[in-house]
């Protein structure tokens, strides 16, 4: 394995109060400017999810043409009021690896781009190339001072910055948007500052350049450190699954935004760690949970199943971080000491973890004990801030942490990259962080194979 540390040479100035003038005038212009938002969503290997939101109600046609297959396949769909006026269409009927034309007609404007699907292989040495983003933290400001501190936020080049990489997923990490203090008993207010966020102007080459997925944190979920206690979680649950395409969303039983995807041979576990969690200060017994054990029960039983050879497994708080007196699993020892025993007992191979809400980041070398089996070191890549005030001084309280691999402790809005590259039974795996113009930060390399417990056979 290899770590690169490489100095940023820019570090540009905010420029928040032009933005969201422009962006809050938009939120009010109304019929006379009115335009579509378009994200696009999960894409597998033969569809694409497509977000589009209106500024009135009425009706949205999509049309699509597959590649290599020009006919014309269409829906429409109802933009209506309660639903936030957005719809999702599934572009389907999509080959393998190909790309599909798209036109969005709707609320008196013209929306055309492009979707890919997944490729698919058969043979090791025919694997390609994987690039996921990973970001978290996107705060815009009101301009009220009394909703918001507007000069919080900055940087957003970033995304720009981010679509320049060209990257095939991007995986938002939590703190998504920050609900402010008129938000948070509010569902219509918690509706305004989605819409806000979304129709940010600097995010719009973003949001079509690639697909996207997302978890959530605090502050995309509530208040500040929010647990199963906010009272407006089935509001803020709904909301989000109104604004992010996510491949699913919990179980009929249990809801949350937990949930999985997958991207060629990489498996993604979304978790929640806010819609069932104890309160940080609660009694530490075993009843004190981060996920709730229906979630953790699920997320065993997948781990188990799955068998490509990168596992991402995303939370929006850190998982492992033993320095942290912040929000993260280590305030549910018992649920932290569990899932620890659960990956040794059952020997999960290829596991990766990421996560945001730091305001820094770091990549994390986990040692697990020399007893333990032959069980391979756990890695955790913090990704943070994108657009939030970053910490600019987390040496003061990371540098002493034995877990912290040197050279990619960094207080700068940033974004992640993870590199998925050679033959499909030698993966390489590279990690990147970079500054809000694209610069990079550092870089550590590793293979799957340094994820595999010793002496497992590759085919278990």
């Amino acid at each position: 394995m290899k770590t690169t540390n490489i100095a940023a040479t820019t570090f540009l100035a905010s420029q928040a109060s032009g933005v969201l003038v422009g962006a809050l005038l938009l939120l009010c212009a109304g019929a006379s400017s009115a335009r579509l938002v378009v994200m696009h969503g999960y894409a597998d290997v033969t569809s694409a999810l497509v977000w589009i939101q209106a500024d009135a109600p009425g009706p949205i046609r999509i049309s699509w043409w597959p590649q290599g297959d020009q006919r014309e396949r269409s829906t429409t769909l109802d933009a209506s009021a309660g639903d936030e006026l957005a719809v999702v269409a599934r572009l389907s009927g999509l080959a393998p690896g190909s790309t599909a034309r798209y036109r969005i007609e709707g609320d008196g404007d013209v929306r055309e781009g492009t979707v890919r699907t997944q490729p698919v292989w058969r043979e090791a040495k025919a694997a390609p190339d994987i690039t996921i983003a990973l970001g978290s933290c996107y705060f815009l400001g009101d301009t009220n001072p009394l909703l918001g501190n507007a000069s919080y936020g900055g940087g957003f080049e970033i995304f720009d910055a981010i679509a320049a990489k060209k990257p095939d997923l991007m995986i938002w990490l939590g703190d998504n948007l920050y609900f402010q203090r008129a938000d948070f008993l509010d569902p219509e207010a918690m509706g305004r500052r989605h819409r806000l966020h979304r129709s940010h102007e600097p995010l719009s080459r973003l949001l079509t350049a690639t697909s996207h997925i997302a978890v959530w944190d605090d502050h995309d979920y509530g208040w500040n450190n929010a647990d199963a206690s906010y009272p407006m979680k089935g509001e803020a649950l709904r909301l989000f699954k109104r604004y992010w395409a996510n491949a699913s969303y919990g179980l009929p039983e249990t809801p949350g935004v937990f949930g999985f995807a997958q991207h060629g041979d990489v498996d993604i576990v979304l978790t929640d760690g806010r819609y069932y969690r104890s309160h940080d200060r609660m009694p530490d017994t075993p009843a004190k949970t981060m996920y709730g054990a229906a979630q953790l029960e699920w997320m065993k039983n997948l781990l188990v199943n799955l068998r490509n050879p990168v596992k991402l497994f995303v939370s929006g708080s850190q998982v492992w971080n033993a320095a942290s007196r912040f929000d993260g699993l280590h305030q549910f020892p018992s649920e932290q000491a569990a899932l620890a025993s659960f990956l040794l007992a059952q020997r999960i191979d290829g596991l990766l973890f990421v996560s945001g809400d730091r305001h820094f980041t770091e990549l994390l070398r986990i040692d697990r004990a020399a007893s333990a089996g032959g069980a391979y070191p756990l890695y955790e890549f913090t990704s943070s801030p994108l657009t939030s005030r970053p910490w600019e001084n987390p040496e003061a309280r990371e540098r002493d942490n034995p877990q912290l691999v040197p050279g990619t402790l960094v207080g700068k809005r940033q974004f992640g990259i993870i590199r998925v590259s050679g033959p499909g039974n030698d993966r390489a795996i590279t990690l990147e962080s970079y500054d809000q113009t694209g610069t990079l930060l550092w870089q550590h390399a590793l293979r799957a194979r340094e994820l595999r417990f010793a002496g497992k056979p590759a085919a278990e």
